[in-house]
C-alpha cells in the first residue's frame, strides 16, 4: 500500500507514513481455562494477568483490555489483581446450541509495547434442560382390527443438553395392550413406537389413556411426559406404508426455488377411497419447516418454497404423513432428513483489531500500522481466507506458527522497501478471499494527510483486478 501526495509546481514531493510507534509482540501461546454454564457473578476463572505473566502494577498503564468475538459481557477482569471472572449468565445453549464443543475466544491486548494474547475458556455442560415433547398430548386412531405386534410410531422427546446429559430413555406406564419398543441407529436418534400386544375391542372399550416417560442420563436425572390419547376405532383397516421409514436427502443451498427435493410414495392396499393416499406435513412439523418446503398432496414431491442459508440452519428433519380416504383416514408415517450443503456465498468479514495514526516518517522498516482479524461464515475450504495488499509498497506478515491470515488470526500490515517515494497519485486497496470460488472484501486505510493536487481516493475496479485464484491483479 502506497500514500503520495504532490505539492504544487516546483515543490517537492514529500511522503508522510500513517504508522503505529509502536513495535508488536505476540502473546507468548494460548491459555486455556474453562467455566460450567449457569456459574453465579463474580465465579473464579483464572489468573489472567498471572498467566500471561503481566504484572499487576502495569495492566491500567498498558490499558489491559479483553475484546470477544461472542457476547463481551460474560467474562470480566478485575484490574486490581488480575483475575479472570464471571460477568453474567453463562447458558451454553443459547451460545453454542448442541455442539460438542463450546467456548469463549477472548483477545487481550496490552500497549506500551503492544502485545496480544489469545485466550480460551471452555463452557462446560450442566443437566439443566429436562427432556421436551413437543405437544403434552398425543392422539392416537388405531382400528380394532389391527393385527397383534403392529407399530404405532409416537413422537420422541428432545433435549437441549448435550453428551450424557441428552442421552434418553423411554417408559410407558402399564397397559394390558400396549407395550413400548424403542429402536434406535445410535444414541440420539431413537424411533419410540407402541406394540400392540393384545387385540382391540371397540365394543370393550373405546379409549386407552397412557403416559410416556422420557428420562436423561444426566446427574440428577430430568423427565418429561408426555400423554397418549389412543381411540379405538374398526373401519378402514389398512394405513398408508411408505418404501422407507426414514429418508436421508442432500441439497445445495444455492437451490432454486420450486427445486424438488425427493418425490415420496406410500401405497395403502385398501380398495376405493380407503386405498387413496393423501401426503401432509404432520401437524407437529413447525412453521420454521412449512415455510422452507411445501408438498404436493397427490404427488408427494417436496420442493424448496425459499431460499435455504447453510449457515443458518444445515439440517431439516421432517416428519411426512400419508393419509387415505377412508371414514376415518388412516395414517402412515416417514421420516426426511435434508441435509443443506455449504457453498461459497459469504464474503469474508474484515475487523479492525488496532490502528493508530499518524506516524514519523523517518519511522523504521516494519513498524506496525494496523492489526486486522478476517473470518468468513462459511465452512470447510468456503471459509479458509487469504489476505494480500496492493500495490505492494505494504505487506501483511505473521509468524507461519501464528497460522497467517487464517479466519480469525490478526494480520499485520507493516511497511517494506518497495517503490518510489514520488508518486502524483495515491491508491490504496485490500482483498480477501475464501478458498473456494473467489469472494472477495475491500478495506480503504485513510491516511491523514493534507489533499494534493493529483490525490486520488478510489478502489478502483475491484472485479477487474481480481485473477481467478482471488489474487490481486495488475
Amino acid at each position: 500500500m502506497v500514500f503520495s501526495w504532490q505539492g504544487g509546481p516546483g515543490s517537492r514531493s514529500q511522503l508522510l507514513l500513517l504508522l503505529l510507534l509502536a513495535f508488536w509482540e505476540a502473546g507468548s501461546g494460548q491459555v486455556h481455562y474453562s467455566v460450567r454454564e449457569e456459574a453465579k457473578h463474580g465465579t473464579f476463572v483464572g489468573r489472567i494477568a498471572q498467566d500471561l505473566g503481566l504484572e499487576l502494577a502495569e495492566l491500567v498503564p498498558r490499558r489491559f483490555r479483553v475484546a470477544s468475538k461472542e457476547r463481551g459481557d460474560l467474562l470480566e477482569v478485575n484490574l486490581q489483581n488480575g483475575i479472570l471472572f464471571v460477568n453474567s449468565r453463562i447458558d451454553r445453549e443459547e451460545l453454542c446450541g448442541r455442539s460438542l464443543e463450546c467456548s469463549l475466544h477472548l483477545e487481550v491486548i496490552v500497549d506500551r509495547p503492544l502485545q496480544v494474547f489469545h485466550v480460551e475458556v471452555e463452557v462446560r455442560d450442566i443437566n439443566d434442560n429436562p427432556p421436551v415433547f413437543l405437544e403434552k398430548e398425543q392422539k392416537l386412531f388405531v382400528p380394532e382390527s389391527r393385527m397383534l405386534d403392529s407399530h404405532i410410531p409416537l413422537e420422541g422427546a428432545w433435549d437441549a443438553d448435550i453428551g450424557v446429559n441428552s442421552l434418553l430413555t423411554y417408559r410407558l406406564s402399564y397397559s394390558d395392550y400396549f407395550t413400548l419398543e424403542v429402536n434406535s441407529k445410535d444414541q440420539e436418534n431413537k424411533q419410540v413406537e407402541l406394540v400392540l400386544k393384545k387385540s382391540l375391542d371397540r365394543e370393550e372399550a373405546t379409549e386407552h389413556n397412557l403416559i410416556l416417560m422420557a428420562t436423561d442420563e444426566g446427574k440428577p436425572e430430568l423427565t418429561g411426559t408426555m400423554q397418549l390419547l389412543i381411540t379405538v376405532q374398526d373401519v378402514n383397516d389398512n394405513a398408508p406404508v411408505f418404501q422407507q421409514s426414514e429418508y436421508e436427502v442432500k441439497i445445495l443451498e444455492n437451490s432454486d426455488n420450486g427445486t424438488i427435493v425427493i418425490r415420496l410414495n406410500a401405497s395403502d392396499p385398501d380398495e376405493g377411497a380407503n386405498g387413496d393416499v393423501l401426503y401432509s406435513f404432520n401437524r407437529l412439523v413447525p412453521p420454521m419447516i412449512t415455510s422452507q418446503f411445501s408438498i404436493n398432496p397427490d404427488t408427494g414431491e417436496i420442493q424448496i418454497r425459499k431460499k435455504l442459508d447453510f449457515e443458518k440452519v444445515n439440517i431439516y428433519k421432517i416428519r411426512i404423513d400419508a393419509s387415505d380416504n377412508g371414514n376415518p383416514p388412516m395414517v402412515g408415517h416417514c421420516t426426511i432428513m435434508v441435509k443443506v450443503l455449504d457453498v461459497n456465498d459469504n464474503i469474508p468479514q474484515i475487523s479492525w483489531t488496532s490502528m493508530s495514526v499518524p506516524i514519523r516518517e523517518d519511522a523504521p522498516l516494519g513498524t506496525v500500522i494496523a492489526l486486522i482479524s478476517v473470518s468468513d461464515r462459511d465452512s470447510g475450504a468456503n471459509g479458509q481466507v487469504t489476505c494480500s495488499l496492493s500495490p505492494a509498497a505494504l505487506r501483511c506478515s505473521a509468524p507461519p506458527s501464528q497460522g497467517a491470515c487464517a479466519a480469525g488470526k490478526p494480520v499485520l500490515v507493516c511497511s517494506s522497501a518497495v517503490g518510489s517515494w514520488s508518486y502524483s497519485q495515491q491508491r490504496r486497496q485490500r482483498v480477501c478471499s475464501g478458498e473456494g470460488p473467489p469472494k472477495a472484501d475491500l478495506m480503504a486505510f485513510s491516511p491523514s494527510l493534507p489533499p494534493g493536487p493529483g490525490s486520488v481516493d478510489s478502489l478502483g475496479d475491484f472485479h477487474a483486478s481480481l485473477d481467478s485464484s482471488g489474487k490481486v491483479g495488475d
